[in-house]
């Protein structure tokens, strides 16, 4: 446990950092200092922070989710952002800003852009028992993190993680873009949510708090008792 708690306060440092930022899964390549389009002193229109040209992206259309690479910026008369996107089956969207739920930065290397896209593909609609066997992250490893979350910051206002700081936690290592997107599509899953609520930035989730133990006792009943849950590992627990 005390390694546990090294980790924690590990992870809790980075996750400070990256609180620092707008938006922790969001890389992209800063066009002015305003994250919204408005006019400055002078009434000039500033530019909304954009994603980058190149950048992956899961986005919603129509209530429906895809994945797909922006393909090129456009900024409003009012500094807004929109983008046209590629999505995974060639076909071209052009959308909001607020339509991005989450974002990653392509590399350089063609070959490693071409292996990160497909794999960011197969992961879109992956099912929870292929997130937690990718992470490595049972539901026993689930409860642990926010154990460790709530009995460290117990006398502080919360206790929020970044997908890159939950992998730190409990895996010891930086975490690989793919297990950032991962860790986020698993702590908005239904058993996550039993532990920690999302945190949201411009309308994205860009964190995940722990819940009070109270909570999460009320939740874990609930799940529990869901007849769809009642083969779930977490049960057992």
């Amino acid at each position: 446990m005390k390694l546990f708690h090294h980790l924690y306060l590990t992870a809790l440092t980075l996750s400070s950092l990256e609180a620092a930022s707008a938006f922790v899964a969001r890389p992209y390549t800063p066009t002015t200092v305003s994250l919204h389009g408005k006019k400055d002193s002078s009434d000039e229109v500033v530019q909304q922070q954009a994603f980058s040209v190149g950048s992956f992206v899961e986005f919603e259309e129509k209530k429906r989710i895809h994945v797909g690479k922006i393909d090129a910026v456009e900024h409003k008369s009012s500094g807004g952002a929109r983008y046209a996107v590629i999505d995974s089956e060639g076909k071209k969207f052009n959308i909001a800003d607020k339509a991005v739920r989450y974002s990653m930065a392509c590399p350089n290397s063609p070959g490693q852009a071409n292996k990160l896209y497909e794999e960011f593909i197969s992961a879109q609609d992956a099912p929870m028992k292929s997130l937690q066997e990718s992470l490595e992250v049972s539901p026993e490893l689930l409860e642990m993190a926010w154990e460790e979350a709530t009995e460290e910051l117990e006398n502080q206002a919360h206790a929020d993680l970044t997908p890159a700081s939950f992998v730190e936690l409990v895996h010891a290592h930086a975490a690989s873009a793919m297990e950032k997107y991962l860790t986020w599509k698993l702590l908005q899953t239904d058993m996550a949510h039993v532990f920690f609520k999302e945190i949201k930035s411009h309308g994205r989730v860009v964190a995940f708090r722990a819940k009070p133990r109270k909570a999460v006792d009320s939740a874990k009943d609930m799940f529990c008792r869901n007849i769809d849950n009642e083969d779930s590992d977490l049960c057992f627990v």
